[in-house]
């Protein structure tokens, strides 16, 4: 919405309440009460709204809670999060749901993980930005190099791609 819609659009409250799905499984972002189209020519004068959690590392927020299927306040919390990256990937996903059989699956998990985390860096001037994000998901073709039972929270915070996926196609 930043960047490909014209005039472009700041939504300012993207959380997974405001995701829809269709039939069809795809998303449509919904409740533009505190949206603001943007006029490029013009200085923007931008005030603090959203939601309390969801604020800055957006994509990173909402993408995490879809994949553990509750806020991920603990990740977000630095009193928390240097415990909790200890933990296994595995065990950050949504307990409801059953663990990646698939190749494909695990490592699409493992890439939006991978993301998710970066765009929660603390250090904004770290995060990728939502074109490099959509970058990241559209062109990953690398395999994973480790077992997806394998990989901890702590490689993806670091997001080392080269000891988690294989630049080698086998």
């Amino acid at each position: 919405m930043h960047h490909d819609c014209k005039p472009p659009i700041v939504h300012r409250d993207v959380t997974c309440n405001n995701v829809l799905l269709d039939s069809n499984l795809e998303a449509f972002v919904s409740d533009f009460g505190t949206a603001r189209l943007l006029d490029p020519d013009s200085s923007n004068q931008t005030l603090l709204v959203g939601t309390r959690g969801y604020i800055a590392p957006v994509f990173g927020v909402v993408a995490l809670e879809t994949l553990m299927g509750r806020h991920p306040e603990a990740i977000l919390s630095p009193s928390l999060s240097s415990s909790y990256i200890q933990n296994m990937l595995k065990d950050l996903l949504d307990s409801r749901l059953r663990l990646p059989m698939l190749q494909r699956d695990a490592k699409e998990i493992v890439l939006v993980a991978t993301i998710a985390l970066a765009c929660l860096n603390s250090n904004p001037k770290l995060r990728p930005s939502m074109q490099e994000v959509v970058q990241e998901l559209s062109d990953s073709k690398l395999p994973l190099s480790l077992s997806f039972f394998e990989i901890s929270i702590h490689q993806l915070m670091n997001h080392n791609k080269s000891c988690i996926f294989s630049h080698l196609v086998i």
